[in-house]
């Protein structure tokens, strides 16, 4: 680790930055926005904003790799990068095509979607990423071979990027779970000694913390699957080449959780709240289908059921999942 290696970190977050004001004004003019769902009065947003995090994040990405490589005479993760690179960027290309098509008109089918992102796990796949020893209950460690780049690559990065808009549509959640995600995983990733990788997440979290600015309560730009996709992928990626699969899907349970209660609703019944004209939230259904409408219940008892406090809870439940996953693999992430 070194003090210069800070530079693509404050390049991704200053190039998403200074660029994200104009592309407000841009999808604007073009007509790219979207209805803000969680207000009563009708406001429209620009959309699509995930594609300038993801420029931060390349940008970030390539400096980092010119600096190890012109600055530091050293290619040794230069493959892994530009593997991880080329599924980012097919995820964000699903993403873009997904945002155009619309969510309110459909979007891509499911179907459609899961055979998409099978071809951001082909990346991994072909330099056989990761290591294919893997625990399981009762057996113990066992090394599965194959199984692991055809069958366990391709699950994880489908999974994740699918289901992490799961738990979205309120102005700087998604955003938010990134950065918060997306830092504990750079932290596991440092202290089992992938430095490299540590400083790599840092780039997509510099970039998103950029973003969260303009996305946060009240948003002047929303994310898109063009960012959702590729975080939620970069979730799976990370654990695979850091070897830390179980604490990344421990700290994926809020949108496992997420996921469980979607299915209730066959994936069809919206995150959004209900909004007041006193500018709370109120349930949108009879049933729960979502922790954004668990997050609105229970803050109704106590007549903070606004949108920013939706963030703020679900927020903080991420952040205990995460605290109790560094308690529970304690020993399996504080290597030195």
């Amino acid at each position: 680790m070194n003090i210069i290696m800070l530079l693509p970190l404050i390049a991704g977050f200053f190039i998403s930055y200074l660029i994200l004001p104009k592309w407000i004004e841009k999808a604007k003019n073009i007509k790219l926005i979207w209805k803000d769902m969680n207000k009563f009065k009708e406001e429209y947003v620009a959309g699509s904003g995930g594609i300038i995090v993801i420029l931060g994040f390349i940008s970030a990405v390539l400096l980092y790799i010119a600096l190890k490589t012109f600055y530091f005479q050293s290619d040794e993760t230069t493959t892994k990068i530009f593997a991880m690179l080329s599924s980012i960027l097919i995820l964000a290309g699903i993403g873009i095509i997904d945002d155009l098509l619309g969510w309110q008109h459909g979007g891509l089918s499911k179907k459609l979607r899961i055979v998409l992102c099978l071809f951001a796990a082909i990346p991994l796949m072909v330099i056989n990423a990761g290591h294919s020893d893997i625990a399981l209950p009762l057996f113990g460690k066992m090394n599965i071979g194959l199984l692991y780049p055809l069958l366990i690559i391709p699950i994880g990065i489908i999974g994740a990027a699918t289901t992490f808009n799961f738990l979205a549509g309120f102005n700087g959640l998604e955003a938010s779970q990134g950065i918060i995600v997306l830092t504990a995983l750079s932290m596991v990733a440092y202290f089992t000694g992938y430095g490299w990788l540590a400083l790599i997440i840092l780039g997509m979290v510099f970039s998103l913390i950029a973003f969260f600015i303009f996305n946060k309560v009240p948003a002047k730009i929303f994310p898109g699957d063009v960012l959702t996709y590729p975080v939620g992928g970069m979730i799976a990626i990370a654990a695979i080449l850091g070897n830390f699969e179980r604490v990344a899907v421990f700290f994926f349970i809020p949108y496992i959780i997420e996921t469980i209660l979607k299915s209730r609703g066959k994936l069809i019944k919206q995150s959004f709240g209900k909004p007041n004209k006193e500018g709370g939230l109120e349930m949108p259904y009879n049933k729960i289908y979502g922790l954004e409408h668990l997050a609105i219940f229970i803050l109704k008892k106590f007549n903070k059921n606004n949108e920013k406090n939706v963030v703020y809870l679900i927020n903080a439940f991420q952040i205990f999942v995460i605290i109790l996953g560094f308690i529970i693999f304690r020993k399996n992430i504080f290597l030195f």
